[in-house]
């Protein structure tokens, strides 16, 4: 049986937040494919008092940022996109082009091609998520991609110096310092200054999120990922000093960010509870991780792994820590998730910044039917064929009766004229 211990926000409540988030989203597109520039300028000035000559950041302007920086800084910069570009390239030598003659006569094949667009962007309002450059510039450049262009919001009044850094070092063709709506719209509608891309990239807040969800058909994107989720699923062989640490860790995010116990063990469930509640005494990012945790927080005890696999599947978390005695266990079983993190060893923050997987995931319920980004998602899968004299006779045979039975005539006689053309009373 399930028992629910603490829940969230009403799903009617979160519905009308859904709603105002779409609203508000619909006004900006729509203002950005009026006015174009104007646009962007005017809402960078209303969301970031962020008014520059111009977005787009010149060499020296990038140079003089990185100087900003220690060196023990970009030190680590480097390391984190080492470790992300060696699992992307992992992930890229995995795909190969295909060409198999299926029929004598008949070769199909398939070639992976890179994106000759793409724009990446980084959140960086609340906090500066640098990781975000390494996630999406270094992938994007691993799968071939042509041109990168990527868009972070000012912090604090001005260009953060390690986002540039890092997406510099990741490899952008070009950086711009703007956020939000306004940037994602910019980047997929294009402006003036900005060209349009083919695909955009990237975390983001639910308006983020929901811009892309607008913009997807006019443009390409990796998924939906964001706001963050995290599920924690523990038994009697966790504590609730790690159940807290691991459930804050991703609630400071934002204060709609969903943070889930999923537990066997009730004293577990409540030790927790007690737990997150005297961490949020000395958390510095309390303000947003305790409204996370009261709003969108949950916790849910079952009374059996299976029931606990079946609930992680309808939770379809963005991030899942696995901290039971056989970790395994769920990782065997579970098909709805972003990313799995198996035992207490291991954490979403690893993910997060540094240890080789992508933390640009998919959130509410996307991980039923989508993974998160890697080098795949800059690249399209196109299948090719071509066909000799006799099988294009004989294949066209069978596709003319089956043009037939649908009643395309015009495909039909595209058939036919292949059968007319190379059968064996025209060869004769």
């Amino acid at each position: 049986m399930i028992r629910f211990l603490k829940r969230g926000i009403s799903a009617e409540q979160d519905a009308a937040e859904q709603s105002r988030v779409r609203q508000t989203v619909e006004s900006i597109i729509a203002d950005i494919e009026k006015r174009g520039d104007a646009a962007v300028r005017e809402y960078s000035q209303k969301f970031d008092g962020w008014n520059p000559a111009e977005f787009r950041l010149k060499p020296g302007e990038i140079e003089t940022l990185m100087r900003q920086l220690p060196g023990s800084a970009l030190d680590d910069i480097r390391f984190a996109q080492a470790q992300i570009r060696k699992f992307a390239q992992i992930q890229r030598d995995a795909l190969h082009d295909v060409e198999v003659e299926t029929l004598p006569g008949v070769v199909l094949g398939h070639r992976n091609i890179p994106l000759n667009r793409v724009g990446c962007y980084v959140p960086g309002g609340k906090y500066p998520l640098i990781a975000s450059a390494h996630m999406t510039v270094v992938t994007a450049r691993v799968a071939g991609v042509k041109h990168i262009i990527a868009c972070a919001p000012p912090y604090q009044g001005k260009p953060h110096p390690a986002i540039v850094a890092a997406l510099h070092l990741a490899g952008a063709d070009e950086i711009c310092t703007i956020g939000g709506v306004q940037a994602i719209g910019a980047m997929a509608i294009g402006t003036e200054t900005i060209a349009a891309v083919d695909l955009v990239a990237g975390p983001g807040n639910a308006y983020v999120a929901e811009a892309k969800r607008q913009l997807t058909g006019r443009v390409g994107i990796d998924l939906l990922a964001g706001p963050t989720e995290t599920l924690v699923i523990a038994d009697e062989t966790c504590d609730a000093e790690m159940c807290a640490t691991d459930l804050l860790g991703q609630a400071e995010h934002g204060p709609n960010s969903p943070a889930i116990l999923l537990t066997n063990s009730e004293r577990l469930a409540r030790e927790t509870v007690a737990e997150v509640d005297r961490q949020l005494r000395t958390l510095p990012t309390a303000a947003v991780a305790g409204v996370a945790w009261l709003d969108y927080g949950q916790v849910i005890v079952c009374d059996t792994y299976d029931e606990m696999v079946a609930e992680a599947d309808r939770i379809a978390s963005e991030h899942v820590q696995v901290m039971t005695r056989d970790p395994d266990y769920f990782l065997e079983r579970m098909t709805n998730y972003g990313a799995l993190f198996l035992g207490p060893e291991t954490n979403v923050a690893y993910g997060d910044k540094v240890i080789g997987t992508n933390h640009t995931l998919p959130t509410r319920k996307a991980a039923r039917y989508t993974g998160g980004l890697w080098v795949g998602k800059f690249i399209k899968t196109c299948t090719y064929q071509r066909v000799k004299p006799e099988a294009s006779a004989m294949i066209g045979e069978y596709c003319s009766r089956l043009c037939a039975l649908e009643g395309f005539a015009a495909h039909k006689a595209q058939a036919d004229l292949r059968v007319k053309r190379y059968g064996t009373k025209a060869a004769a």
